[in-house]
């Protein structure tokens, strides 16, 4: 009898441990409403429960680093290159032949992490308020009297801090620090993310704001007449520069065999075709069809800065010269 309860109790404690181990815990610094859908085709195709933490990309990445060998996470998926390359160091390789499916102007050939879709800066504006011949040529242009009020930004969100870790990089910190300040000095309105600005503009109180392009295609897919209108700037001006979403696995993890499942899915025709129709954003593989609202990736090359997205790892430089003229 002592014998079959053991052998019992040792089945249970098998199926509770291979239960456990059909689990991915994700951090995510995209969004909820966004992914939460390819979260459970996820689920639903390759039968693996991903527990996901939702939060801020620079916050999760800091969580990451703090947690060190002890975090819980088995991938970071980021909203922008620079927390992934900040978090290099942090990641497991990723073999050769998971990039290999990426284009080349996505690609990460260190193989730390893999880009999940591409997206570029843009400047947003009132089409009530602001005529062609309003509207800058260069970001530098913000920083004059005539925009004084009427610029949003928002110094949170990842992918400004990527921008200005791109900045910095090709520019140099004074310079940038300069610019912010002259910013500060022309009364630029700071909001918490990207969505409010578009808000603020449409409501009236602002009339430009810093963003990147697939949010306001989410607005006026639910009202063409929405007062919003989007543009860039010069060709090879940083205000034009192209990012990308990635995701990559967690060294500490002892689950990267699910880990490698939720990055192979996010690469795949389904998952890719869903974030460019959904999202709006640019797929990072070939063989997808982009949303119809979409630059072809051709002209956005053409006028983009030559930044390499590998190198935006500089985050924590960055952050502290966002707190030093008292952004953060």
């Amino acid at each position: 009898m002592k014998k079959t309860l053991l052998a019992g109790l040792g089945l249970v404690l098998g199926l509770t441990s291979f239960a456990a181990a059909e689990t991915v815990t994700i951090y995510s610094g995209r969004g909820e409403t966004l992914i939460a859908p390819l979260i459970k085709q996820f689920e639903a195709e390759t039968g693996v429960t991903a527990e996901v933490r939702y939060g801020g990309t620079s916050e999760l990445a800091t969580l990451l680093l703090e947690e060190g060998a002890k975090s819980p996470a088995d991938v970071f998926w980021a909203q922008d290159a620079g927390a992934l390359g900040a978090l290099s160091s942090a990641f497991a390789d990723l073999p050769a032949e998971v990039n290999e499916t990426v284009l080349d102007a996505f690609r990460n050939d260190a193989n730390k992490w893999v880009a999940t879709s591409g997206r570029t800066r843009v400047l947003v504006y009132s089409t009530e308020r602001v005529k062609d011949d309003d509207l800058p040529k260069n970001i530098a242009d913000l920083t004059n009297e005539k925009y004084k009020g009427r610029v949003a930004w928002a110094p949170t969100n990842g992918g400004f801090q990527a921008f200005v870790t791109a900045f910095r990089l090709t520019k140099g910190d004074e310079t940038v620090k300069a610019w912010l300040k002259a910013m500060i000095a022309n009364e630029a309105k700071v909001y918490r993310n990207n969505g409010t600005q578009i808000d603020a503009i449409a409501n009236g109180e602002v009339d430009f704001g810093l963003i990147n392009n697939y949010y306001l295609g989410r607005y006026t897919a639910r009202d063409a007449e929405f007062p919003v209108g989007q543009t860039t700037f010069a060709a090879g001006d940083i205000g034009n520069l192209v990012l990308v979403a990635g995701a990559g696995i967690v060294e500490a993890s002892d689950n990267k065999e699910n880990a490698r499942k939720f990055i192979d899915f996010l690469l795949s025709p389904a998952a890719q075709q869903f974030i460019t129709l959904q999202g709006y954003e640019y797929p990072v593989r070939t063989g997808i069809i982009p949303h119809a609202t979409l630059e072809p990736l051709e002209a956005v090359n053409e006028i983009s800065p030559k930044v390499d997205t590998n190198t935006l790892g500089d985050l924590e430089a960055t952050l502290n010269l966002l707190r030093e003229v008292g952004l953060l």
